[in-house]
């Protein structure tokens, strides 16, 4: 019997193949499977939307029910009309954004001169952002404009609007600021 080239490559082809799975240790002995048990059983499932551009993708959070409630898992939504269940590198890594160490859990203030932040109450930091609102619009309000016309809009503040909010909220937003007068608002999805 003559060896052909082809046949010599079929036989030590094979004979390779044999050799590798011999090593990996191939048995054909019962297999025990050695499984945890799966972590979202006892998990309350979210939907929400991921804040970091404005695409809008959806993402399902995994909470805990009992106990303290925390973020134990994160993943695209394949329900979710934009990004059917994909997730690019930031929104994949959202857990990390709400599971963080370093995360601000209070508000801080800064006073000014100062080199130092100091942690405050959540209502305290609220009315002095509604005192400041305040004040800056009465200082900048305008009623009517050079010809007489009434134009009720203030003009020395801005807002810079955020793609992390939905439709509903981005509305409720605007709305705000358009009940304070403002007519510089930018958006990132151009409300």
């Amino acid at each position: 019997m003559a060896l052909t080239r082809r046949r010599f490559l079929q036989l030590t082809g094979s004979a390779g193949i044999g050799l590798a799975i011999g090593g990996l240790g191939f048995d054909l002995g019962p297999i025990v499977a050695h499984a945890r048990q799966f972590k979202l059983i006892d998990a309350r499932e979210t939907k929400t939307i991921c804040p970091y551009c404005a695409v809008g993708c959806g993402a399902v959070v995994h909470t805990r029910i009992g106990g303290d409630g925390r973020t134990i898992n994160i993943e695209g939504d394949p329900d979710h009309v934009i990004n059917r269940g994909n997730l690019c590198s930031k929104g994949a890594a959202l857990f990390q954004y709400v599971e963080n160490d370093n995360r601000l859990t209070q508000p801080l203030y800064r006073a000014p001169f100062s080199e130092k932040w100091v942690p405050v109450s959540w209502d305290w930091a609220l009315d002095k952002i509604a005192a400041r609102i305040k004040k800056a619009r009465d200082d900048g309000f305008i009623h009517k404009n050079d010809d007489g016309e009434v134009v009720n809009r203030v003009t020395n503040m801005a807002s810079l609007g955020s793609a992390s909010i939905d439709n509903e909220e981005c509305w409720l937003y605007q709305t705000l600021l358009r009940a304070l007068g403002m007519v510089y608002i930018e958006h990132q999805a151009r409300f």
